[in-house]
């Protein structure tokens, strides 16, 4: 979630808020596992964006990716993140928690959008 949010506010300034990542590290209920998670995955959609961008508008058919509704967006980045440079985490997992995370943040029909953009990241990733 903390993630997420980061990534949110980084797709309007390009930038990583890092006062808020450091309060967000701060936490007391942050444990330190849970931190390099955090630290990585912003980061890392930070320094491999473009890629990022590509997979995702490679996987959403008809739909122009600037056009995006933001809150998907970033969950879109979360997952593609996760599923192609953390293999530590299954894919199904990254997908199945990003939708919980879309119901939760976003529209009505977003659910179904975001899965199946990832449903189409997925494919193309097990082919590697």
């Amino acid at each position: 979630m903390n993630a997420y949010q980061l990534i949110f506010g980084y797709l309007f300034s390009k930038e990583i808020d890092e006062q808020a990542l450091s309060t967000m590290l701060e936490a007391e209920d942050i444990q330190e596992k849970d931190g390099e998670y955090i630290r990585e995955v912003v980061y890392g959609v930070k320094n491999n964006y473009d890629e990022l961008m590509t997979l995702i508008a490679d996987n959403s058919k008809n739909f122009k990716v600037d056009r995006i509704y933001k809150p998907d967006l970033s969950a879109l980045l979360l997952a593609c993140y996760e599923m192609k440079y953390m293999p530590d985490i299954p894919l199904a997992v990254s997908i199945n928690e990003v939708i919980d995370i879309v119901k939760s943040f976003s529209t009505e029909n977003s659910s179904k959008f975001v899965n199946g953009v990832l449903k189409g990241v997925y494919n193309v990733l097990k082919e590697v």
